[in-house]
């Protein structure tokens, strides 16, 4: 069937402000900054979403929960995260895997890596093995590399129920 595959990309970067902590895939790790945004500012999950969204040409993240929205004011992203896979699945497809990463100079991710994944594999409903979350810096390179924000990218395939 020509439709029973469905690629999507997402991307999605957040400036820091100070405080005590981010939250990436649904994990609160301990930094010195905290994310500007209106939501919890989960890099990973809404590129995650536009990434869903974009296989089935649903719009973006921004169109489903505007940051205008009083409702969504400090929501947790794996609350939008659930809500956009149910349009997937909705649409009659499911994940087949999703191949994600997050590029930021501090703090270190991999102590979270596992829970990230084991979160995203949760609020979709797939097995671990379908989830990947891996982490790069820039070299001190960019706004990243400067210590400015975080930015996640994240590749996925969506397939027919």
């Amino acid at each position: 069937m020509l439709n029973s595959i469905r690629i999507g990309n997402g991307f999605d970067v957040h400036a820091f402000i100070e405080g005590d902590h981010i939250v990436l895939g649904g994990v609160k790790i301990p930094h010195s900054k905290a994310f500007k945004a209106h939501s919890d500012g989960d890099v990973l999950l809404h590129a995650l979403c536009d990434a869903l969204l974009g296989a089935l040409a649903l719009g973006d993240i921004g169109q489903h929960f505007p940051d205008t929205a009083k409702q969504y004011e400090n929501i947790d992203s794996r609350i939008l995260l659930r809500q956009v896979y149910a349009l997937i699945v909705e649409k009659g497809y499911y994940l087949q895997n999703a191949d994600c990463i997050i590029i930021a100079q501090s703090p270190k991710m991999s102590p979270y890596i596992e829970l990230m994944r084991n979160n995203i594999a949760t609020d979709l409903g797939v097995t671990f093995d379908q989830v990947s979350v891996k982490a790069t810096t820039t070299e001190r390179l960019g706004f990243e590399g400067r210590e400015e924000g975080i930015s996640s990218q994240v590749v996925l395939i969506l397939a027919m129920l």
